[in-house]
């Protein structure tokens, strides 16, 4: 049995600060207020999608009323949060479990 080897450039602390950093979620939450194409539109502009993309994300708002648009460090996601409000969307930032 072979038992893996910690990254020896690594600090422990280093390897938690990195864990605690991509443990965070930008959410978009349905509303009664916003058009499906224009969410779409908004998601292509901040993120760079492409159509396909975009439209997946906004229908998994529209049916299950939110969808996990990002995922990542939590300057990052704080960032995505002010923008997308910036375009009046409902956007909020969770911490990821597990």
């Amino acid at each position: 049995m072979t038992m893996a080897m910690p990254d020896l450039l690594e600090s422990p602390e280093t390897q938690l600060s990195q864990r605690f950093d991509r443990s965070w979620l930008v959410i978009v939450h349905n509303d009664p207020v916003n058009l499906m194409s224009y969410v779409s539109m908004v998601f292509r502009r901040v993120f760079g999608w492409n159509r396909e993309r975009a439209e997946h994300h906004m229908m998994e708002v529209h049916h299950k009323g939110r969808s996990i648009v990002w995922s990542g460090e939590r300057e990052k996601a704080e960032l995505y949060v002010q923008q997308l409000h910036g375009f009046l969307l409902l956007a909020t930032l969770e911490r990821a479990t597990g």
